[in-house]
């Protein structure tokens, strides 16, 4: 297409592709190729599209009648230029290579930096524009250029998740914590998609886009191969185990994310964009450099991704490209196969030879490997291209054959080498999820609508587990979702997962087997946990803008100017006119009227729109502000609680910093509990009583009261506190075995008070404690069910049960100091 431009009125031809014509490939040969161009006539009309309205706007704004109203002042070169746009890209860059960087920002003490890094370059370029404007034009400018960016009403979802549980925290939850670490992970989010809107609407921001999506996807993959290779250090990037159910190979690779399934699904995620792109190089005649370029990343990728060993990343990925190849065009399928097809087959033979070694090959061993692999995959792609484009009529058929053979055994041979292995060793781990979302569904039923807040499964979750599985995440991104926020969360991530769904199906739908693996393996697992995967969606809902934006021939440069194709005309006129119907209350200038408007009505008018603005500029200082603080706090909690566990116990050192620590984040449980234990009896137990409130779903406080209350001789107050501890952690045999010890006692210093009614009764309950702990052990070890948590009968505590019952029965004490000499 031929599109053109307006630069200081010099009209200059550029050259536009269609995204969706790349996506389905070259169709050569076609009658239809005059219509992959613009022409002048369709793109704009001379005498009523472009509109100087000097008296609306004295800065003299162009403005289509195409896109309704999108009109816009024109803007100081030092902010139109390509300056703010380089700005944008390296900061969205670091963003996204931050979180690749940092585990994919699953732990919330590696979010905090990556937060202040964005909110503070917010801040920074929030003050820079103002400087640049009339002061008094400040909130007015401000406003207009948010608004009126295409693709910033994306932010209003994430806005929508962090205010939930900001209210959530704010009205008591689960977890006041985990309430406040999703709110400020949620609040990330929205910072990101408030700098990739607005990069995706500026000129070269699909170019940067792009290219930061090839360095995260490829360093993810590097990362992941050398590290498998024994070239690059990667702790805990192979993940090793003995059981047959987890891995046949012993070991699988989990990369930065350190997680294979999350791991799994991310480089699948890359591997499918960088397949579509290959495939659209493949569908013409072009350079071997440029087609090696193209096809180069999809063997190490796709290499990472069977590395992985993630049944459920496989999955959704080859969902997810059944999916590509169906909305490909007929002529278009055959060049996906073909890229896919060599890549592949080398991919799965360095995945044997590498799992052999259990992923620990030899260095040297292990890159020759990889380099002939690769080489192999390059030289195997460019052979079937040339058999595609040569001139024989049986040519493409044989390269389809063969593309179809190759592919189809790498398929077997992986489904073979691992697959069908684990399958043989068991379906343990599979019995496990079920029972947990059973267990996660009738949780969700007690608050269905507005959910529990953060963390509401890792709090709870022992409290109702019907068997002692394993599980601090629930598996299931849809029923996390659904704990933490109920379904008025599930609708606001649906509405924003669909609408984004939407704009990439029409403007960049070779994106769209991308985000499929994004909403089928997070329906699966806790890929969603990872705040680097929300920042990946986010990264390819803008890149679908950016491309649209490409589409519709928008070209900013000194003058503000419009061009639509013919077949968004409608589109973009609806759109257009919602937002000026928006942007009517937020005038940077007074509309003209023929009668001067004097009355109270016109005042009020004026003054509404006026404190419209001041209003969202306050809103927004104050949440980027806010978040800056509350971040502040927690990273110096953090830092403070890392030294104070470096310190040895008890020391004044170790107080000082857990005061600290205590002062800066007073929601952690985990700091409560350790600055308690510093404290005396009476100050240690006001705090804990105090910090209830904040975390109620939390068994270590019960068992640090119930500690406290038995070291003050109160048996019967000690024994509530436990048993309320063991019913919210019932398959925690240290637990129960603790509270059997200081019932014990408990019971023994109210004996020697005097107390013996007291005694015997605070005997009689640690002996129940201890039977009903007895008897779920008996229950365990006989059932079919998974002890994933190895809960057994302890050591010590028969002899705990047996000092009881002889204190409950008789008249005076058997001592018996071996066995209550230290707490277990």
């Amino acid at each position: 297409m031929k599109n053109r431009t307006m630069d200081k009125g010099v009209v200059r031809n550029t050259e536009y592709v269609d995204n969706r014509d790349l996506c389905n490939g070259d169709n050569r040969g076609s009658k239809d190729s005059r219509d992959s161009t613009y022409n002048r006539e369709d793109t704009y009309n001379k005498d009523d599209t472009y509109k100087k309205d000097d008296k609306n706007d004295p800065n003299g704004a162009i403005q289509t009648a195409a896109s309704g109203s999108f009109s816009q002042s024109l803007r100081c070169k030092r902010y139109s230029g390509s300056g703010w746009t380089v700005g944008l890209g390296m900061l969205s860059i670091v963003l996204l290579l931050g979180g690749c960087l940092s585990r994919g920002l699953y732990y919330s003490a590696d979010l905090y930096p990556i937060l202040l890094i964005a909110a503070g370059s917010i801040l920074i370029m929030f003050f820079l524009f103002l400087v640049g404007i009339r002061p008094q034009k400040a909130s007015e400018r401000i406003v207009e250029t948010i608004f009126r960016f295409p693709g910033m009403w994306r932010v209003l979802w994430p806005l929508g998740m962090m205010t939930w549980f900001g209210l959530h925290a704010w009205a008591g939850s689960v977890s006041k914590q985990g309430s406040m670490n999703e709110m400020l992970r949620w609040s990330l989010l929205a910072m990101f998609t408030l700098l990739t809107a607005i990069l995706a609407a500026r000129t070269d921001g699909a170019r940067w886009l792009a290219c930061g999506w090839q360095m995260a996807g490829g360093l993810l993959v590097l990362s992941g191969i050398l590290a498998v290779c024994g070239i690059l250090p990667l702790p805990f990037g192979v993940m090793r185990t003995a059981d047959p159910e987890i891995s046949s190979a012993g070991a699988r690779l989990g990369g930065l994310l350190q997680y294979p399934n999350a791991y799994g699904a991310v480089v699948g995620m890359y591997a499918l964009e960088r397949l579509t792109a290959a495939a659209r190089v493949i569908a013409r005649p072009v350079p071997a450099g440029r087609l090696i370029a193209a096809v180069l990343p999809l063997m190490p990728a796709q290499a990472a991704l069977l590395l992985s060993e993630s049944r459920g990343a496989w999955l959704a990925t080859g969902c997810a490209a059944v999916a590509a190849f169906a909305l490909q065009r007929r002529g278009a399928r055959l060049p996906l196969l073909l890229a896919t097809a060599a890549p592949l087959a080398c991919a799965a033979w360095l995945y044997r030879q590498l799992a052999a070694a259990q992923l620990a090959p030899a260095p040297v061993p292990g890159l020759l490997a990889l380099a002939g692999a690769w080489a192999a995959a390059l030289l195997g792609t460019l052979l079937l291209c040339r058999l595609w484009h040569s001139a024989a009529a049986k040519a493409p058929r044989a390269a389809a054959l063969t593309a179809i053979v190759l592919a189809g055994a790498a398929a077997a041979l992986m489904a073979v080498a691992s697959t069908a292995d684990r399958l043989a060793a068991g379906v343990g781990t599979g019995v496990s999820r079920l029972q947990m979302w059973r267990d996660a569904l009738q949780l969700w039923a007690e608050a269905a609508w507005l959910g529990h807040g953060g963390d509401t499964w890792r709090n709870m979750f022992r409290a109702i587990q019907s068997s002692p599985y394993v599980g601090g995440e629930v598996h299931n991104g849809l029923l996390d979702l659904a704990l933490d926020t109920g379904m008025i969360g599930i609708l606001l991530v649906a509405g924003w997962f669909l609408l984004t769904l939407r704009s990439i199906f029409h403007f960049a739908p070779q994106l769209m087997p991308s985000v499929l693996v994004f909403g089928l393996h997070g329906a699966m697992d806790f890929d969603w946990s990872f705040t680097l995967f929300w920042m990946l969606f986010i990264w390819l809902g803008a890149w679908a803008t950016a491309m649209k934006t490409e589409t519709e021939g928008v070209q900013r440069s000194g003058v503000t100017v419009e061009y639509t194709p013919s077949r968004s005309k409608l589109r973009s006129k609806s759109r257009s006119k919602f937002r000026s119907l928006f942007l009517r209350y937020l005038p940077t200038q007074s509309h003209p009227s023929a009668v001067p408007m004097r009355s109270f009505f016109h005042i009020l008018q004026r003054v509404t729109a006026r404190l419209i603005r001041v209003s969202t500029v306050m809103i927004i200082l104050f949440w980027i502000g806010g978040t800056v603080w509350l971040t502040t706090r927690y990273a110096v909690a953090e830092v403070q609680y890392r030294q104070a566990m470096s310190e040895p116990d008890g020391t004044p050192a170790q107080k000082v910093h857990l005061m600290a620590a205590f002062q800066s984040n007073p929601n952690r449980p985990d700091i409560v509990i350790s600055f308690a234990r510093s404290l005396l009896g009476q100050e240690a137990e006001s705090l804990l009583m105090s910090s209830l409130s904040h975390f109620p779903m939390q068994p270590q406080i019960y068992i640090e009261l119930g500690r406290l209350a038995a070291q003050f001789g109160e048996g019967q107050q000690a024994g509530e506190y436990f048993e309320q501890a063991i019913a919210l952690n019932r398959y925690d045999g240290i637990s129960q075995s603790t509270a059997l010890y200081w019932m014990e006692q408990a019971a023994r210093r109210e004996w020697k008070a005097g107390y013996r009614d007291r005694a015997r009764q605070t005997a009689a309950a640690g002996v129940r404690m201890y039977e009903r702990y007895q008897l779920l052990a008996e229950e365990v070890e006989g059932g079919d069910v998974r002890n994933d948590r190895r809960f057994v009968m302890e050591k010590h505590a028969p002899g705990y049960g047996e000092n009881l019952r002889r204190l409950a029965s008789a008249s005076s004490p058997l001592f018996t100091p071996e066995l209550t000499k230290r707490s277990p």
